[in-house]
């Protein structure tokens, strides 16, 4: 794994805490937008070991979308997530009125648990296949 892949990876784990934390104080509002950031660290997690970085997050949601879901490396709700949880942190951050129920945002938080669980058997898959001479990256039908 790529150090940056890693670095992405540890600061989704953070921010996934600390969205734990906000909604444990009542700020539903604020905590989907660590959410939303925690799975985009993921997505750019992928997409650095691929050697794709962006400046946009569009282009992250694109390209994970092109690399990760249309290959069926990984199951599209995966995707999904990610645009929902960009929507709510719109939502959150510039909705003068947001209400955001508590209980719509402690589920996303499990999916961005089970998100970086695929994540990390991903790249875990990876690593170990890419030891071996007849390696082929995951293809169709082969989701996480």
């Amino acid at each position: 794994m790529k150090e940056a892949t890693g670095k992405f990876l540890g600061k989704a784990d953070r921010v996934i805490q600390a969205a734990e934390r906000m909604l444990a104080c009542g700020d539903a509002e604020f905590a989907v937008g660590r959410v939303y950031y925690a799975m985009f660290y993921m997505a750019e997690a992928l997409l650095n070991e691929k050697g794709f970085r962006f400046r946009k997050h569009g282009g992250v949601h694109g390209a994970f979308g092109e690399h990760f879901v249309k290959t069926g490396e990984f199951d599209p709700k995966y995707h999904r997530w990610l645009l929902e949880a960009f929507n709510k942190r719109i939502t959150g951050d510039y909705g003068v009125e947001a209400v955001i129920p508590p209980e719509e945002v402690g589920r996303m938080i499990e999916q961005a648990h089970e998100f970086l669980q695929a994540v990390h058997r991903y790249l875990g898959l990876l690593a170990a296949d890419q030891d071996r001479e007849d390696f082929q990256p995951p293809g169709e039908g082969e989701q996480i």
